[in-house]
């Protein structure tokens, strides 16, 4: 007796909804911020109800792919909030969340050359022109973070003319580049003299210390060194198997 093979389960409705729009994300159909087909629209399309394509929809927006404003339709999310998983928060955002005043004082706001390393980091030729800016971060007036960050001109070419006193250099790129992915590393260190007399503590206190690069789709956005006392912060979250 020969056993058949078992066909594989036919897929759901909404999720042949939701890979064909995702599909057309990855593939540009519709770019950031591009209004997305209407509901209406893809009830006729593919045959279902409007109880279906609204699942389809809503699994999108909870993945950060797409937006939707009530009475007016569903957009292609701009592309960092595609890869809102990475968490990358802006640190004016996470202190005035906790009912705290920030503030930012600029040390240095410049275009230097790159050197072999850096070049090497943000993906341009040795001797290329790249900018550079070194911000104290304070929470009530407590420094809480040193930001050394290097940035590829190429993405972002207006970066030296922010008022970062004023904006976040976090929040300045996300609005003015399309942030796709990023690596980083945090270990316990200690600071440099130049980043223990910034933060106002000794050289023999830890600290914990992130170094981000973020990417476009084809280039490196910028390099970061982000130093924060280890009196003063901690990473937490939250993990629901």
């Amino acid at each position: 007796m020969q056993l058949s093979t078992p066909l594989p389960a036919a897929e759901a409705p909404f999720a042949r909804i939701k890979r064909h729009l995702k599909e057309g994300l990855a593939d540009e159909r519709w770019p950031p911020g591009s209004r997305m087909p209407s509901e209406a629209e893809l009830v006729e399309r593919f045959g279902v109800s409007r109880m279906t394509v609204g699942r389809a929809l809503k699994e999108l927006q909870a993945e950060g792919l797409i937006e939707r404003v009530q009475g007016v339709g569903s957009f292609a999310a701009p592309l960092h909030r595609v890869s809102s998983t990475l968490t990358i928060r802006d640190l004016q955002e996470e202190i005035e969340a906790r009912g705290h005043r920030h503030r930012a004082r600029v040390e240095h706001q410049a275009a230097e050359t790159a050197g072999v390393e850096l070049a090497a980091q943000l993906g341009v030729a040795v001797g290329d022109r790249v900018f550079h800016t070194r911000i104290i971060h304070f929470e009530n007036d407590q420094p809480l973070q040193c930001e050394d960050r290097f940035v590829n001109p190429a993405c972002a070419p207006g970066y030296l003319e922010a008022d970062f006193s004023r904006i976040t250099p976090t929040r300045y790129l996300f609005r003015h580049t399309a942030l796709w992915r990023a690596q980083y590393t945090i270990e316990s260190s200690l600071p440099t003299a130049l980043e223990a007399r910034l933060l106002h503590i000794g050289r023999a206190d830890p600290c914990l210390i992130m170094v981000r690069r973020t990417f476009t789709r084809n280039a490196v956005i910028t390099l970061a060194r982000l130093v924060h006392p280890g009196a003063r912060y901690q990473l937490s979250g939250e993990f629901n198997p």
